[in-house]
């Protein structure tokens, strides 16, 4: 049986992979959690056979040497978030400053309006703050471009918040959530 690791991106939990492993029940799944509503969860299970990275989470399983090896697929991933000089369709640092002056003061509209701008909403509990503001410092500084390419990347046309930037060939629709809104297409098109 396929052991499939899922890490959710930043703003989210392990609840947005429920309609993917709904719609994909064969594999064993370990979810991970960031830890940005509740305890971190982040034991790397041993023998995966794929890791599913979720926008942030891509990110993050990129920087993990424990997953060095293991194939990866990005759903709204990215290796790179912010601009640069050589990534100019990047996320304009001022925009992610903002939000991390913001987050210490009010984490709840923070996360409301990122959550509003992708049509969802912030999963229940209490945002940990060091752990979201941790990881958006990730998101601005971090750049895993050359460190190895996902063996597949899936996104959607009319992602407002992360361009093709691994060059998949997104879907029309589906926006930056794929595993809430095409939950039976990314089943589909994850690696047999």
């Amino acid at each position: 049986m396929k052991r499939i690791l899922l890490v959710h991106g930043w703003g989210f939990g392990p609840s947005l992979w429920e309609p993917l492993r709904e719609a994909l029940p064969g594999p064993r799944w370990f979810t991970l959690d960031l830890g940005y509503f509740g305890p971190a969860r982040l034991e790397l299970p041993p023998a995966l056979d794929l890791v599913v990275g979720h926008s942030f989470g891509c990110l993050w399983a990129l920087r993990e040497p424990a997953l060095d090896g293991v194939p990866l697929v990005a759903v709204n991933g990215f290796a790179r978030f912010s601009a640069a000089a050589d990534y100019p369709e990047g996320t304009p640092v001022r925009v992610l400053d903002r939000m991390l002056d913001r987050l210490q003061a009010d984490p709840g509209g923070v996360l409301r309006a990122f959550h509003a701008r992708l049509g969802t909403e912030p999963p229940p509990g209490e945002p940990d703050v060091a752990r979201l503001r941790a990881d958006l410092l990730r998101m601005r500084d971090e750049d895993a471009r050359g460190l190895r390419q996902p063996v597949l990347a899936l996104g959607a046309a009319d992602d407002p918040l992360v361009p093709m930037a691994f060059g998949g060939r997104p879907w029309p629709t589906g926006g930056h959530v794929l595993p809430l809104t095409r939950p039976g297409d990314l089943a589909r098109a994850l690696p047999a």
